[in-house]
């Protein structure tokens, strides 16, 4: 294994606020041609940050919109988190879209993101050119399997950690408690990365990650079962179906969360979606092979014109 990589430096680009529905969301802005909106994952709870700075390059030609949802980043957030829902996220989106741009918008749509995505795609299809589903979900079932693999792998590659989560979770400690997630944390670099030195790479700073909504809208004990807003989100594979824009969906060859064959299923309710496995990825195409993704990414807006 080599050396760990030192995480990559970055800047902010430009950015500024703007008020919807009683609240201020942060957009940050980069490079100019057809307008390109990344939804960020981690979960509900990261900010735009882990976006920075893998794709500056594709500002070259186009014009790149970061945003962080109502309670993340540097958007306001309410007094009470629990306010924060999925429903009350695609709606922020919906309003924010037109007063970024007058048209549609190309969507990437990382994890969560992607759930958000689809929402846009299928309940305001005028706001969205194209869809890019990166690692992301169809469904509460998808993020409960999510987690079953998360768990079977770290049993099977992290036996000492997996001692510990058993442990603990026969005193009844839930997933979310600070020695849970220790443990966790520690196997999730051998789950979601093809090479673990890469997650060096991923870009964080104070505040990128709102901790104390994850439990909240996840559930206490979100490593074996999902509840709370998660259970929630609709299973959208019924509706695939009705999407209307080019779709392309990524999967990470060694992602094993959220396994290519998850990513596959998409394909079964929209059969003319294009489908892409990134073949030296875990979670994180964008921060393990950016260049690759670029292509790929290029190549399937290139179609478009």
């Amino acid at each position: 294994m080599s050396q760990p990589v030192e995480k990559p430096f970055f800047t902010h680009p430009p950015g500024r606020y703007y008020t919807l529905r009683g609240r201020k969301l942060w957009v940050e802005e980069h490079g100019q041609g057809e307008p390109l909106l990344l939804l960020a994952g981690l979960g509900p709870a990261g900010s735009h940050v882990i976006f920075h700075p893998h794709f500056d390059p594709l500002a070259a030609n186009r014009h790149i919109f970061y945003v962080d949802l109502y309670g993340r980043g540097r958007s306001d957030a309410p007094g009470d988190l629990r306010e924060i829902t999925f429903t009350g996220d695609v709606q922020d989106l919906a309003e924010l879209m037109p007063q970024l741009v007058p048209g549609p918008m190309h969507l990437y749509g990382f994890s969560y993101g992607g759930l958000l995505a689809q929402a846009l795609a299928l309940d305001h299809p005028h706001l969205v050119r194209s869809l890019v589903l990166a690692n992301s979900l169809h469904s509460p079932e998808m993020w409960q399997l999510n987690h079953v693999n998360i768990n079977r792998e770290i049993a099977n590659q992290c036996p000492e950690a997996w001692e510990k989560i058993q442990a603990l979770r026969a005193q009844g400690v839930p997933s979310t408690d600070a020695r849970m997630v220790e443990q966790f944390s520690r196997a999730a670099v051998f789950v979601r990365f093809f090479n673990p030195d890469n997650a060096h790479i991923l870009a964080s700073e104070p505040g990128a990650r709102n901790v104390a909504l994850y439990p909240l809208f996840c559930g206490p004990d979100v490593d074996f079962m999902v509840s709370n807003q998660v259970a929630r989100i609709p299973d959208f594979r019924p509706r695939l179906k009705e999407i209307q824009c080019p779709m392309l969906v990524l999967a990470g060859r060694f992602d094993r969360a959220l396994y290519p064959a998850l990513q596959h299923e998409f394909l079964v309710h929209v059969p003319r979606a294009e489908f892409h496995i990134m073949e030296r990825s875990g979670s994180f195409s964008h921060v393990e092979e950016p260049e690759e993704l670029h292509r790929v990414l290029r190549k399937f807006w290139d179609l478009l014109k």
